[in-house]
């Protein structure tokens, strides 16, 4: 019964904290929905702030749960365990069918971060993105910078993410069609792989002493001269 109740709360407290954040959201009204009795908060949780993270969490897990990063031999060739942790991101954000508050409570989360944001951290965000360093690792010259690998890893995931965030923008500009065939999870793995793997070709690959060199937006002399 203990357990039944602590689902119940949980299970009311999503929706309530996606829709109106951690301060707007009361005990009361989580607790009308779940038909529990206040007491429970404390007794289950110990109070407001702990029952808020325990439902991010959850939102979390249950995302985790349905696309659970594959396991890697470590003699895997590393572009193919990138295609693969590309496609557990992409199956998190876009692939899944779940309900409409998870994904809210979520973005609230990354937009306005609080202790449950930092506990996810530790917890989930960290250990997967080192997993991705790793294959960056073997992918990568060894005498990269270390923030040149993670600004690459953060670029990953940045671009799976974009799908999710940009969701409403891609379906009002592309045609359904278009849609069907080229934005599937599929799809998308392989494009954000190709295109991650040929930029670290590109910019690991030597240039000759004849080669001419592209003008970097960066170069101050190139500014001067269109100035």
């Amino acid at each position: 019964m203990c357990d039944d109740t602590r689902t119940r709360v949980l299970n009311a407290a999503g929706p309530i904290f996606a829709e109106k954040g951690f301060h707007r959201a009361t005990v009361r009204e989580i607790c009308r929905a779940a038909g529990v009795n206040v007491a429970s908060i404390n007794y289950h949780f110990g109070d407001k702030e702990r029952l808020y993270i325990e439902t991010v969490k959850r939102a979390r897990q249950a995302r985790v749960a349905q696309a659970p990063l594959p396991s890697a031999h470590p003699d895997d060739p590393p572009e193919e365990r990138l295609e693969a942790f590309v496609h557990t991101m992409l199956m998190r954000m876009i692939g899944i069918e779940e309900p409409p508050w998870q994904w809210k409570l979520m973005m609230r989360e990354i937009l306005q971060p609080t202790k449950a944001f930092e506990e996810m951290i530790d917890e989930y965000f960290l250990p997967e993105f080192h997993m991705l360093l790793d294959i960056l690792d073997e992918l990568l010259p060894p005498d990269v910078p270390e923030h040149t690998r993670t600004q690459v890893g953060l670029g990953i995931i940045g671009q799976c993410l974009f799908y999710r965030i940009a969701a409403n923008v891609i379906q009002m500009m592309i045609p359904a069609e278009e849609r069907a065939r080229h934005y599937s999870v599929d799809e998308l793995t392989r494009h954000i792989c190709r295109f991650t793997l040929a930029a670290l070709e590109q910019s690991t690959t030597p240039r000759t002493r004849d080669e001419p060199s592209e003008v970097s937006v960066c170069d101050e002399s190139a500014t001067d001269e269109l100035a």
